[in-house]
């Protein structure tokens, strides 16, 4: 029998979370007793029960324990901003991105101290960027885009593209900090509206 998408997840699915979700909480308690660096997959996978194949399956690298599937993040990411509607702005499109992304994170049981370990650990920062600006690179023809439809072209609006892009993404890493200073409280996206505006008042 085929499972359609508004199907309860199989016996079989849930059990294949529930493995996924212990091997990632051990990853989590040994990353922060330990360190990052210092926590081998190997032991990982001996403390959480399962084999370094098991886990590989699961995750595709060591990063992936903590970041998720990146690809399947960037993915939403985009097609959020495509399926906005062509009225509303480029600014609000992006907001709206990153509202998804950030429920697509709580779902996946993302936290403060998983927050904190990908933007205080070098090697884990290192990746964040890299990836991020993997997504920038791929939005910008969607941008460009909308910005087209709003009676923008040529080379000033490219640049224009671009510099929204950066902006929204420099002030959603600017709230995400802020939130990690402030040990989970508050508001990620209250926090990335008032980086935002900051960048519009400021003198």
């Amino acid at each position: 029998m085929t499972q359609t998408a508004g199907d309860p997840p199989s016996v079989w699915e849930r059990s294949r979370r529930m493995a996924a979700r212990e091997i990632v909480d051990t990853a989590i308690r040994l990353f922060t007793t330990q360190g990052y660096e210092e926590t081998t997959t190997a032991q990982i996978a001996r403390e959480a029960g399962v084999s370094q194949r098991t886990l590989f399956r699961y995750f595709g690298t060591k990063e992936d324990l903590l970041c998720g599937d990146q690809e399947v993040l960037g993915v939403l990411f985009r097609k959020t901003v495509e399926e906005q509607p062509a009225d509303v702005s480029t600014w609000d499109a992006l907001r709206t991105a990153f509202a998804a992304l950030l429920e697509a994170n709580r779902a996946a049981g993302a936290t403060i101290t998983v927050a904190r370990l990908l933007f205080e650990v070098p090697t884990l920062r290192a990746g964040y960027v890299h990836k991020r600006l993997g997504w920038q690179a791929d939005l910008l023809p969607i941008v460009r885009e909308r910005m087209k439809i709003a009676g923008r072209e040529g080379a000033a609006a490219d640049h224009e593209a671009r510099t929204v892009i950066a902006v929204s993404f420099a002030c959603m890493d600017v709230a995400t900090d802020t939130w990690i200073a402030r040990d989970g409280t508050g508001d990620v996206m209250e926090l990335y509206d008032q980086a935002l505006a900051s960048t519009r008042t400021t003198p």
